[in-house]
């Protein structure tokens, strides 16, 4: 169990106190806690409040893909920390992090709702999509879910789904192919905020401080999400403060030594060590594609400029 933003995290059913009863529901997996996602999370505050029940929400420590089909589960665009922190700052007051397992995969509908919602948490109200489908074969529907709930004794709210303003349905899968396509505004729509990438300091080869322009490189968790190969501007946030950046998503194609992609962040006016330090990156606009370099001081003119568009931009 833990604390964060205002919401306590339980590691399964087990941690979750009796105390929390009653309470209103929302279930899945959440990636990105989108607009939409948001706006169901309201849902269930105000249901919660009308019932003087708890706000919670229910996911998974994994995609539940990774069970059912493996390997074919996304890359993520938030990390399990990450999620919990926007559902505490919506004002949700509990996430309960379920193991997806084969035996959660081969539960019916009711063995689901029995174990979860009614045994183990005593749920008054569930809040869901209107595209919830749960179950082994996700053979529970919203039909289902209602008639359990009337059997069961809790209510059932179904919630619409959102749309962008090219009146796209929001959802995970379609940020997820924004920000592949390096649309950072677009992204920021949709989750209302800026896109974060989160991770460790580790060292590099140190030619960024050769050229002078020493770099944070960054180790993301391979099952995160990365941006379209490019430079971007945004921002470094570090001990709760906000430094500007400009951020390198790239293979280094002038010196040709790398086959996977590295993220690499300038962070301008800035000197202090940040050598294993966890970071995060705020992603606001994307600048240009990564471009191979026939000479250094080709390069050192590029990345002069892509700072000075960067303050520009960032209005510094």
């Amino acid at each position: 169990m833990c604390a964060d933003a205002g919401i306590v995290l339980y590691q399964g059913l087990g941690e979750v106190p009796p105390g929390i009863r009653p309470c209103v529901v929302s279930i899945g997996v959440f990636d990105g806690v989108h607009r939409g996602h948001q706006a169901l999370m309201k849902t269930v505050i105000e249901k919660a409040s009308e019932l003087n029940a708890t706000p919670i929400v229910v996911t998974f420590s994994r995609h539940p893909l990774a069970i059912i089909a493996p390997g074919s589960e996304p890359p993520l665009i938030t990390t399990l920390a990450q999620r919990a922190r926007v559902m505490g700052e919506v004002g949700i007051r509990a996430l309960v992090v379920l193991e997806f397992d084969d035996a959660m995969r081969h539960m019916s509908p009711e063995e689901f709702v029995r174990a979860v919602l009614v045994d183990g948490l005593g749920c008054a109200h569930v809040v869901v999509g209107a595209n919830f489908r749960f179950g082994h074969q996700q053979a529970g529907t919203i039909e289902t879910l209602t008639d359990l709930g009337a059997k069961f004794g809790f209510g059932v709210t179904i919630f619409a789904l959102q749309l962008d303003r090219g009146d796209e349905v929001v959802s995970s899968s379609l940020i997820r192919q924004h920000i592949a396509d390096g649309e950072m505004e677009q992204v920021a729509e949709e989750l209302d905020r800026p896109y974060v990438l989160e991770g460790t300091v580790e060292h590099g080869s140190n030619r960024g401080h050769d050229l002078g322009f020493p770099t944070a490189n960054l180790a993301v968790h391979d099952h995160m999400i990365l941006p379209k190969l490019g430079v971007y501007v945004g921002w470094m946030r570090w001990k709760g403060r906000r430094y500007p950046a400009v951020v390198n998503v790239g293979l280094n194609p002038t010196f040709g030594d790398r086959d996977t992609p590295i993220v690499e962040a300038y962070i301008i006016d800035f000197d202090e060590d940040l050598y294993d330090e966890t970071i995060e990156i705020e992603f606001t606009h994307r600048l240009r594609d990564e471009l191979r370099f026939t000479n250094v001081d080709d390069l050192v003119t590029q990345m002069r400029a892509d700072v000075e568009q960067a303050r520009g931009l960032l209005g510094i």
